[in-house]
């Protein structure tokens, strides 16, 4: 049982940790966690009546127990004694129905507000901007959106209802109680804290150690992830530590029985403890009753003794529920807190409230003196200025962490400049309607991303109704049609898990595809060759190399190849465009490029170009392209361009 949740032999303590998380709970708080009761406040109503119907008809086969002894069997009346017995039985039919038709509506209603929590919390993060998701941890916003709202479930199901319940049935008991002997009544008040406090020791013993045995749990599921992994088992195994690693495990082991053997037996202890003085009260009301009809001639009746003592048998568990609801209600409280951290921060990227047309050419893109950060005290970008007209390529170069991918997540808005303006088709991005300006703009990114289905359904993602032509003649332009074709199964091909089943120049190329079957007007390659083989590469500069002749495009890359392709270099530095222009301008500028050039580019085009030369010396030829014998004019002045000369 995980540390921090749950109940224990009816007591339920709070973690260190849940302690010093607990939320303020004011006036505010309460109602914001109501106003998701309003729209279901008909059927909440409903579910009220029904708990409070439902428990006093719990109580009435115990009232109806006096009646059936006195007047039927020792007042010898078959008529009465058959007729309270099948009233009895009616009232207990009666609670069970109405507590069946209570928990669906209950149910009911907590499965609607989790819903509407649920779309709710995943319209709000889908409206989030990527500084969120790359600020926050993953596994922390799977939890808001799961355990978290299903915990809120338990406020509706288990909290009110443990609440209304419990009060309803022991204010009637009571009452009960009262009207029968007020002094038998007193009694038995006095009788519940010997029943309540033994359970509450019992819960907080049984709590403390199942929270050491969870811990000891957590050690030992550390120990076999880490030996009994690949990775690990072969490490055990090279350095020889099987039998350290065995005494650790069995030590680990030991403590966790002895733990379990405690626990056990802290709950035998409390079970002897509570028959104990569970027995105790129905005692001391018989003795109470016995001395008040023998010695004071007292008008109570055997009837009305087992009266009492079923109904101070009724109070036990609503008393200990009660008690520890705190603990309930104030977990309560923390989950909604956390729920509503989310929905209160803030949308950062803003659909605009009167979108404007595009007015410039289609896939245009203008930065005019752009500053940008993900921390204030740590700029990104500082003045980034340059444009890109219609129809043409640049690429952007630099070392890592000058900011590159930054500037073109500014385009289609993943974040937002924290000055100057960005500007796409004419139009400052901010704006323009998102789902157009997404439309517009197509990324193929170094980290490739495909959902766990078929190729097919990989490549609908980005257009739905896409026909079996436009999908052949994209996988074509992308160079990966000739695979797909090669599988059994052709498109219906599966990719399994972020595309696990293809190589990273597939999934790559297979992302290029996707792209082009959304068909944007502007299309960016941020580093997508980067992380591939020379093969991979090699097929997917030949599929990009044609695609940015026909569009506008971005290229962020590392490989001279690509750079070549563009009709301009844009060289950043620190957050600052420092250089611009063709190859051969900016390696002879001796700047910031030259030096990129010098220990980035330069050994593998020349390493590319001796293996052309070496090849072609031997006289293999492809296709109609023969390489040059090393000896000829066009392999030095190729080798010229390269160096700049």
């Amino acid at each position: 049982m995980p540390a921090g949740g749950g109940r224990r032999m009816g007591g339920r303590y709070m973690t260190e940790e849940e302690k010093a998380a607990l939320p303020k709970v004011t006036s505010d708080l309460i109602k914001r966690v109501f106003s998701y009761l309003i729209p279901y406040r008909m059927q909440f109503i409903l579910v009220i009546i029904c708990i409070a119907v439902s428990s006093v008809f719990h109580l009435l086969p115990s009232i109806l127990t006096g009646k059936i002894i006195d007047e039927g069997l020792i007042g010898q009346d078959m008529r009465l004694l058959v007729l309270y017995i099948v009233l009895s039985l009616a009232v207990t039919l009666g609670a069970n129905l109405i507590g069946v038709a209570e928990s669906y509506i209950n149910i009911w209603i907590a499965q609607h507000i989790t819903f509407d929590m649920r779309n709710q919390m995943f319209r709000h993060l889908e409206n989030m901007s990527q500084r969120f998701f790359t600020s926050n941890n993953q596994g922390d916003i799977i939890t808001r959106m799961t355990s978290d709202i299903d915990g809120v479930q338990s406020v509706i199901t288990d909290t009110f209802k443990s609440i209304l319940s419990n009060s309803i049935t022991l204010v009637f008991a009571l009452i009960a109680m009262f009207q029968k002997n007020w002094i038998m009544a007193l009694v038995g008040i006095a009788v519940i804290p010997l029943f309540v406090l033994p359970t509450r020791k019992a819960g907080k013993m049984r709590w403390t150690l199942t929270n050491e045995a969870q811990a000891c749990n957590d050690e030992i599921n550390g120990i076999l992830n880490e030996t009994l992994s690949v990775s690990g088992q072969l490490l055990v195994k090279l350095f020889g530590k099987e039998e350290q690693e065995y005494e650790r495990y069995k030590e680990v082991n030991g403590r966790m029985i002895a733990l379990n053997i405690k626990e056990r037996m802290a709950g035998r202890w409390f079970f002897v403890v509570l028959n104990t003085v569970t027995n105790i009260g129905p005692m001391l009301l018989y003795l109470a009753g016995g001395i008040l009809m023998m010695r004071y001639n007292s008008s109570l009746t055997v009837g009305d003794i087992t009266v009492l003592v079923a109904l101070l048998g009724k109070t036990y568990m609503p008393v200990n529920s009660l008690l520890n609801i705190q603990v309930d209600w104030m977990r309560s409280m923390a989950l909604f807190s956390r729920v509503f951290a989310y929905f209160d921060m803030p949308v950062e990227i803003q659909e605009p409230e009167h979108p404007e047309e595009p007015s410039g050419p289609a896939g245009e893109v203008d930065f005019s003196h752009v500053y940008f950060a993900y921390d204030k005290e740590r700029p990104i970008l500082k003045d980034v200025t340059f444009s890109l007209k219609s129809g043409k390529s640049i690429a952007i170069v630099g070392p890592s962490g000058s900011g590159k991918s930054t500037i073109i997540n500014l385009i289609p808005r993943l974040y937002d400049a924290d000055e100057g303006t960005v500007k796409f088709e004419g139009t400052d991005v901010r704006k323009l309607r998102l789902s157009y300006l997404r439309k517009c703009v197509g990324v193929v990114s170094q980290e490739t991303y495909l959902f766990n289905g078929s190729i097919r359904e990989n490549l609908r993602y980005a257009k739905p109704d896409a026909t079996e032509e436009e999908m052949i003649e994209a996988c074509k332009k992308a160079n990966i049609y000739d695979f797909i074709e090669a599988q059994e199964t052709g498109f219906e091909t599966m990719v399994g898990n972020r595309g696990l089943k293809l190589s990273g120049g597939e999934k790559q190329r297979l992302s290029i595809a996707r792209v082009l079957l959304k068909d944007p007007s502007l299309l960016i390659f941020d580093e997508a060759t980067s992380a591939l083989d020379s093969i991979s590469e090699n097929k997917i500069q030949e599929a990009i190399g044609p695609i940015i002749k026909e569009r506008t495009s971005i290229l962020i890359a590392h490989r001279l190849s690509t750079i070549l392709s563009a009709d301009e270099i844009l060289v950043v530095k620190d957050g600052m465009v420092t250089e611009r222009g063709t190859h051969k301008e900016l390696v002879s500028a001796g700047g910031v490029y030259t030096e990129l050039y010098n220990t980035q580019f330069k050994n593998t085009e020349e390493e590319k170009l001796a293996l052309r030369m070496k090849v072609a010396s031997s006289g293999y030829t492809e296709g109609e392209n023969t390489w040059l014998d090393p000896d000829l004019p066009e392999n030095y002045e190729l080798l010229k361009e390269l160096r700049g000369e």
